[in-house]
């Protein structure tokens, strides 16, 4: 048995006992394999439909382009988390490098690294999509059994702990203006409440893709390639066939120089807004409309930091436990952008990159971490004309890149997010606040702080954008001109193909998007499964 400070390391021993988890990076030879299904990526659209396929008695393969790490290998150091666990080292940009993009990339995908937020698709995003994309089948009623599965499954409950001091700010910000605030649902189950959840959680209290439905799937006999890249879809006619991948180094840069051919009676892809694109661009699949690769939605993020008196030690206890959705629906769907407030946890590496500067004033805020706040908000990207998302496309190496343009819906709404941030810290006591953008200093006084905002010139490499939620790209509707995939999932242009997690949202969500990734997916990949599922052999008579 492998323990890990009291904690029982299931996944690993699970390996030793025999799950079929292979590093593709050290084949000693190019290999082809056959199976039912094959699932590329293992995230939260990756993993739940891997456990839902292999309940169903299907043959699965699951396609992971990072590594496997388990609860032993997670000591809440965030160079070794960063390097291993994230797209790019956590080094992935836009295009222009304007916009930083947090996104997973190991077995469990981003659940592995999230933060455990997990909202429900809101209401009227779900009718945007009915009214405005010609989505079918995901109204509020229709998808309500679906969220309170995966909310049964992976334990989504609101958390109950008191808020941490980084969190309270938004509390108590609120509470002192009159503006709503509530508590975020979690998924984890015996939380130690240690606040490294971005690097991996080593007690397995976080239920995410990792400890939940990827090892069910293994139970069963699915069986798990990891520093395997997805290069090319194998297509024959007008069906595919099976994906063509290449085995990784250690360092997940470099091809070690073999290859796995995967087989399969069904291929789905759960690589995320930005890899699935591009593994469809690189296999030069029919895309007769251009609609590959658009209407790619990040949660445009701003930032706001502050200074308190009080201790707030932003990197212990649970990182995001309160919100606010007051600026979210106030003029609709359609109206002015809105964005969700949340906390943003500061561990030492990751604020220092956020916080910026240089020098001794760089050093001068590093050292008052401890008593700093940060807020972040996420700009519900994609309900009106001038928020079109970003576009996918692929760089000379033939790896897949976003252009994300700044245009003026977004330029307002960052502006009135990094006003009502700022106004929420100086109500629950700050003494200096500084907006994430370039050249400011910390304001002492809110009139000063708004009048300076309201003066920013809100532009790329000025004001600081980063983003944690990668949505669309292979966005879903009937109308074969302005989708890729219809209401199921399935690919318009070639059988065979189903896309399943985030990328087939036709707008952002409005939330962190898990939860709705697991909901629509287990809908999706239930009914995929009536219809691939083996059919009991007649009996002789």
């Amino acid at each position: 048995m492998i323990e890990v400070r009291g904690i029982h390391d299931f996944f690993a021993e699970g390996v030793q006992g025999g799950w079929k988890a292979h590093n593709a990076g050290q084949l000693k030879s190019n290999q082809a394999i056959e199976c039912d299904v094959v699932i590329i990526g293992t995230g939260a659209g990756g993993g739940t439909t891997a456990e839902i396929l292999t309940q169903a008695g299907l043959d699965v393969v699951l396609i992971e382009e990072g590594p496997l790490r388990t609860s032993q290998d997670f000591k809440l150091d965030e160079r070794a988390a960063y390097r291993d666990l994230y797209q790019e080292g956590a080094g992935r940009t836009s295009k222009d490098g304007s916009m930083t993009i947090l996104q997973g990339r190991a077995v469990g995908g981003s659940t592995a690294v999230n933060w455990t937020s997990s909202f429900r698709t809101p209401p009227l995003t779900l009718r945007h999509w009915a009214d405005v994309h010609g989505v079918q089948g995901m109204s509020v009623e229709e998808m309500a059994p679906w969220f309170e599965r995966m909310e049964k499954r992976l334990n989504i409950a609101p958390w109950k702990v008191a808020p941490n001091a980084n969190n309270n700010v938004i509390k108590t910000g609120c509470e002192k203006l009159g503006w709503k605030w509530e508590s975020i649902p979690r998924n984890v189950t015996g939380c130690w409440n240690l606040g490294y959840c971005g690097m991996g959680c080593p007690t397995n209290a976080k239920q995410s893709m990792l400890v939940t439905t990827i090892p069910e799937a293994l139970r069963r006999g699915a069986r798990l390639y990891y520093r395997a890249r997805a290069e090319k879809l194998l297509v024959e006619g007008k069906r595919v066939t099976g994906v063509y991948c290449v085995g990784m180094k250690e360092d997940g840069v470099f091809p070690a120089g073999v290859t796995l051919t995967v087989r399969a009676r069904h291929v789905v892809m759960s690589g995320g807004g930005i890899n699935n694109p591009g593994l469809l661009l690189r296999s030069d699949v029919p895309d007769p409309h251009r609609t590959i690769g658009k209407r790619t939605f990040l949660h445009p993020v701003s930032a706001v930091f502050a200074h308190f008196d009080e201790t707030i030690k932003p990197w212990a206890g649970a990182p995001q436990s309160t919100y606010s959705d007051y600026f979210q629906w106030k003029d609709g769907a359609t109206g002015p952008l809105g964005f969700k407030i949340e906390a943003i946890p500061l561990h030492p590496g990751l604020a220092s990159g956020l916080i910026g500067g240089h020098g001794q004033a760089h050093a001068n805020d590093m050292s008052l971490l401890e008593n700093t706040n940060g807020l972040i908000a996420l700009l519900r990207d994609g309900f009106v004309e001038d928020s079109p998302g970003g576009t996918v496309s692929l760089r000379d190496d033939n790896m897949p890149t976003v252009d994300y343009p700044l245009t003026d819906a977004l330029r307002d709404g960052l502006r009135r997010s990094f006003l009502a941030m700022a106004e929420i810290q100086f109500a629950a006591g700050a003494r200096a606040v500084r907006p994430k953008q370039l050249n400011v200093p910390y304001y002492t006084k809110w009139s000063e702080c708004q009048t300076a905002i309201n003066s920013f010139p809100i532009e790329k490499f000025q004001t600081g954008l980063g983003s944690a939620h990668v949505m669309g790209g292979c966005a879903m509707g009937e109308d074969v001109k302005a989708s890729v995939v219809d209401s199921h999932g399935r690919f318009h242009h070639l059988e065979g193909l189903s896309v399943l997690d985030g990328s087939i949202f036709p707008t952002s969500i409005g939330a962190n998007p898990q939860l709705s990734i697991y909901g629509v997916t287990s809908r999706l990949a239930t009914l995929l499964a009536e219809r691939l599922k083996p059919r009991p052999e007649p009996q002789k008579v």
